[in-house]
């Protein structure tokens, strides 16, 4: 299936950066326009998301150098990695994971899992909705806006993901406990 991209629709009238999901925008109301919520089926086992960090922190080869970066990382839903990339931006990280992931075909993630090795902001949420990633986990804490965003989405938000706990924010009948 191809992608097409509406270069009318992007066009803001403000200066946005990767990590700037509302610049120019009025509302969440405005990006659900075009990107509409995940109603995926998926279910994981809980076991399943408490082993993704290490496997995250594991590939991170770049991080293990220098100390200084930030991973994004797609996993499918028996918990294999399939991408991830680094950069000192956590939102420049997910833009890499995902571009590897459009350029590969791979697209639309339905079935997967998207971490991030630090907070969960609102524009990581909508770079997830856009590939209709369902579950969504970071290693750190979400924004409240992240919260509401992924609760209006459709998506399960999962924060402090880390040695054998995690909290979940939403949509949590995906996570089998």
């Amino acid at each position: 299936s191809k992608i097409a991209v509406d270069f009318k629709q992007l066009t803001r009238h403000v200066f946005a950066s990767s990590s700037c999901g509302l610049c120019g925008k009025a509302t969440i109301a405005a990006v659900h326009q075009h990107f509409k919520p995940v109603r995926s089926k998926l279910s994981v086992p809980a076991k399943t998301l408490l082993s993704l960090p290490d496997k995250l922190r594991g590939s991170q080869h770049t991080f293990e150098r220098t100390g200084g970066l930030h991973a994004a990382a797609i996993f499918n839903s028996r918990g294999k990695l399939i991408g991830l990339r680094e950069d000192v931006g956590r939102h420049n990280a997910v833009d890499k994971v995902l571009g590897f992931a459009l350029l590969n075909d791979l697209l639309p993630f339905e079935r997967h899992i998207l971490l991030v090795s630090g907070r969960a902001s609102f524009e990581i949420m909508q770079k997830a909705l856009a590939g209709r990633i369902p579950i969504v986990c970071a290693v750190s804490a979400p924004s409240s806006l992240a919260v509401e965003f992924a609760r209006d989405s459709g998506q399960t938000l999962v924060g402090f993901l880390r040695g054998q706990r995690m909290n979940v924010y939403s949509m949590a009948k995906r996570i089998r406990f």
